[in-house]
């Protein structure tokens, strides 16, 4: 087995993180720290820091320029980061030493690696909201189309009382409604660039540190955080928290469409399911699989860059090569997860028939919590609680339905619509169409 499912050739399908993987790779980091240090050169050079001359001739070598990865593998061993040998092998390519000597001027590898990073994961962020944008899209249709469509909802397991399954749609699509809403706030606290020197002090940039990484952001499109975040690393942590939220909400309706297609309950039907290699009768549910292990072992993950994020004085190794591991696992889990619950989303269908029978196989005691609220209106509540638990002990009892029983001991009551699964769905018609709504203007939009 592969030492990453994303990149293995065997899993790579299954677990497709799409167009994130090509952006996690040492290619893509490579020429993103090119970028970088071609914009922090047009920065200096517009700031007088280094010769203009020199900035241009920087800025249109990162652009010409391509470096192999390969040739970095030794000069990280030595140096523990790859900016030292990347620096020294783009120098050589140059061809022009008294340019390439004002190449990577007053910074140091971390602002580099920093911003690299942050520009790979402003795009990331644009492909995991567009699949969560169309998720979200496919699980507003489904809300409205079967806002009034009963089903038994379920707490540890079992009947509690009747939901709709438009109800339950909108349970699946309201955390990643949130989460797209709170994007753009992220995006401008969190996507930052990073330019503070050895220590964090800027010292080699002397007066010009604030103007330089200023402009150095905004060539980049990036944020100008306005002091040093070696060590703080909150706008990394909250951009995996985010992508961890993405991919747990998409656990979660993988874990509930496992259930509610496992047999004896069937109620929705998947898009696609896996054929077992012995059973010809199965059909696995493979992409809720996928997206349940995903958010198991992102969560996992994220626990470790948690405690990677405390790190020691001005720069932490250890910390630091932690978040190296952990984070890129992260990323293209989530994107990952977006692009599988996208497609899960979009062939995700009810089964009315199996609905129906499950309303009605349990011997009418779904509604056992309706009926206690119409009893309480003739004596006390524990009372009335009391009596509908008698009655559904001896409708288990004698396999006798329950409204059978509330006719022969209550026939004032109002059995017809008691016991009318439409008629006691609370708010969940209400629900799915308001997040239905909510879907169709974020499509609007």
């Amino acid at each position: 087995m592969a030492g990453s499912v994303f990149d293995s050739q065997v899993y790579g399908g299954l677990f497709s993180s799409g167009e994130a993987s090509r952006l996690f790779s040492d290619s893509a980091e490579v020429r993103a720290m090119l970028l970088v240090e071609g914009a922090l050169a047009k920065a200096q050079g517009e700031a007088g820091v280094i010769p203009q001359e020199s900035a241009a001739a920087i800025g249109r070598a990162v652009v010409e320029i391509a470096v192999d990865p390969g040739v970095l593998k030794q000069p990280a061993v030595q140096n523990g980061v790859p900016v030292p040998g990347l620096v020294a092998a783009f120098r050589e390519e140059m061809k022009a030493p008294e340019h390439a000597q004002f190449v990577h001027w007053g910074a140091t590898s971390q602002d580099i690696m920093d911003s690299a990073l942050m520009l790979r994961l402003r795009q990331v962020l644009a492909l995991v909201e567009a699949d969560v944008n169309t998720a979200v899209k496919a699980l507003g249709k489904l809300a409205k189309a079967h806002a009034e469509l009963p089903m038994p909802a379920r707490t540890y397991g079992q009947h509690a009382t009747p939901t709709s399954f438009g109800a339950v749609a909108a349970g699946w699509g309201a955390p990643l409604l949130d989460l797209l809403e709170e994007l753009p706030a992220m995006r401008q606290s969190c996507l930052v660039v990073s330019l503070s020197g050895a220590a964090g002090t800027s010292s080699a940039l002397g007066a010009k540190a604030a103007e330089v990484r200023a402009a150095m952001a905004k060539g980049l499109a990036l944020q100008d955080p306005g002091r040093s975040w070696h060590t703080d690393r909150t706008p990394v942590l909250r951009i995996a928290d985010w992508l961890l939220r993405v991919t747990l909400a998409f656990g979660k309706i993988g874990e509930d469409s496992t259930a509610l297609a496992q047999t004896g309950i069937q109620e929705i039907l998947l898009g696609g399911a896996g054929a077992s290699s012995t059973m010809p009768q199965k059909q696995n549910p493979v992409a809720p699989s996928v997206l349940a292990a995903l958010a198991r072992q992102s969560s996992g993950l994220f626990a470790v860059l948690q405690g990677a994020s405390m790190q020691q004085h001005q720069r932490d190794g250890a910390a630091w090569f932690t978040e190296w591991m952990c984070l890129p696992q992260i990323v293209l889990g989530a994107a990952s997860a977006a692009k599988t619950g996208k497609e899960l989303c979009t062939g995700l269908a009810p089964n009315p028939e199996a609905m129906s029978a499950a309303l009605s196989g349990g011997l009418g005691m779904i509604h056992a919590e309706a009926l206690s609220f119409a009893l309480a209106e003739k004596m006390p509540r524990p009372d009335a609680q009391a009596a509908v638990k008698a009655l559904c002990q001896e409708a288990q009892s004698g396999k006798t339905p329950l409204p059978e029983l509330v006719k022969r001991d209550y026939p004032d009551l109002d059995t017809e619509a008691l016991f009318d699964p439409a008629q006691q769905m609370g708010r969940a018609p209400w629900d799915a169409l308001q997040f239905a709504r909510q879907a169709e203007e974020l499509g609007n939009g």
